[in-house]
């Protein structure tokens, strides 16, 4: 095979593969995308419904329930029609695509912003609202290969799933529902986005239709002046003055993605530093030059250390001033010297002698107030039957400050008892008080 031959073929074999004309049908794609542009009958209450559907998918920041509402949105319509009109030099499709999908626009920002008027549930991480709230370029690419699939599955003669894809892809509601969010709350940043993203999409859907149509050959509807070529060169204008703050939307995402990278890679490399530890860090984007504070727990920070940090932070891209250091965790560690290590031993050693004397002196005393309370019955006992042998028992009993003293006689052999009498007893409480060291004795007889 020359190399004639072989090229033939690969253009042959190319020319098969990527043409379109025998998988499309313009005039049936013509006649459907006109066909639903209208805003009338059942377009009506399926906007409603959508409207509904997506505002209660942002409030209860549900990722599922947003999709539903995309599905169903009629709001794709009138922006292809848009594209086609443009494509086909079609004036009255132009305008009519523009008036339905004004009079949609309106009545969804006055349905959303008065469902968030009205709605009391509040999302503490409202992550789909704030989703769309800061488009950029990456959202110009997704509109505009969004609509290029969307304008090809909507010519082509067997239709397939690709439409479900692009109303998800290309999102409208949810952004209008945002910015109905954002009037509501008098948020203007998130209202300002959102309107901003409803843009992006709708020029950018309709930009890839236009090309698609002129790609594909839609048949052109006649003018007699030079008015499309002047519609195409204000449309142009109107796509670049649109691309320009996307731009500086996706320079900033890029920088804050950076930033962010750089920042936690730095933190996993310095995380000990000596005696300290970075057990969490935070970045802040709100703020220009962006900053990172590094929580901080252990030893504090000596100035050499954080010398080392600020080094090691530049070798990622990140200033010294740019670090901000939260050591509320931390501890300041003292070196101590021989002297002072022994200083701090002897006043440890003496705080421990003295609470031991403490100990013991107080345990003396509770054995000495024990011992005070305990009477010597047995010894009593005897020194009382040595003076008076009558004596059979006693019993000895403490009633606060008076000792008590029960005596019980002997029984005689002629069955009766010796009889104590009450100087005996008397003498006995006399003697007792002297001998237990007490203030007061009483002494009862028991007969």
């Amino acid at each position: 095979m020359t190399y004639s031959e072989f090229t033939k073929r690969a253009k042959r074999f190319m020319r098969e593969r990527l043409s379109l004309t025998d998988y499309t049908d313009v005039q049936a794609a013509s006649a459907n995308i006109r066909s639903n542009i209208p805003f009338r009958g059942p377009n009506i209450y399926i906007l409603f419904v959508a409207i509904v559907i997506a505002s209660v998918g942002l409030n209860v920041n549900s990722i599922p329930v947003i999709i539903g509402a995309m599905l169903i949105s009629p709001l794709m319509s009138p922006i292809i029609g848009f594209g086609l009109g443009l494509g086909t030099n079609d004036t009255d499709l132009l305008l009519q695509s523009l008036k339905n999908l004004g009079i949609m626009f309106v009545i969804s920002l006055l349905a959303s912003t008065l469902y968030f008027l009205a709605t009391p549930l509040e999302t503490d991480n409202p992550t789909e609202l704030l989703a769309r709230t800061n488009p950029s370029v990456y959202d110009v690419l997704i509109a505009f290969f969004g609509g290029i699939a969307g304008i090809l599955e909507l010519s082509r003669k067997e239709k397939g799933t690709v439409l479900s894809g692009v109303a998800i892809a290309t999102a409208l509601m949810p952004p209008l529902c945002t910015v109905g969010y954002g009037i509501a709350n008098l948020n203007w940043h998130y209202a300002g986005g959102a309107l901003y993203l409803f843009f992006i999409n709708c020029i950018f859907i309709a930009l890839a239709t236009f090309l698609a149509v002129k790609y594909l050959r839609f048949p052109v509807v006649e003018e007699r002046d030079g008015t499309s070529r002047r519609r195409i060169i204000s449309y142009g204008l109107l796509i670049l003055v649109v691309l320009v703050p996307s731009f500086f939307t996706a320079y900033s995402i890029v920088r804050e993605n950076r930033f962010t990278t750089e920042a936690r890679h730095f933190v996993k490399e310095n995380q000990a530093i000596g005696g300290t530890y970075i057990y969490d860090y935070s970045t802040d984007m709100s703020v220009k030059p962006y900053t990172l504070t590094l929580r901080l727990a252990g030893e504090a920070l000596s100035t050499e250390a954080r010398a080392q940090l600020y080094a090691n932070a530049e070798k990622h891209g990140i200033s010294h001033a740019q670090i901000l250091f939260a050591d509320d965790a931390t501890i300041e560690v003292r070196r101590l010297n021989e002297r002072e290590i022994m200083r701090d031993w002897l006043a440890s050693t003496e705080a421990q002698l003295r609470q031991r004397d403490d100990s013991i002196r107080a345990l003396r005393q509770q054995l000495d107030a024990y011992k005070a309370l305990v009477l010597p019955t047995e010894q009593i006992s005897a020194e009382l039957r040595a003076q008076w042998s009558s004596i059979d028992r006693i019993t000895l009993a403490r009633a606060d400050s008076t000792v008590l003293l029960v005596i019980s006689e002997k029984q005689a052999a002629n069955h009766k008892k010796e009889t104590l009498t009450h100087e005996d007893l008397a003498r006995m409480e006399q003697w007792l008080a002297i001998r237990l060291n007490v203030p007061s004795v009483q002494v009862i007889k028991n007969n």
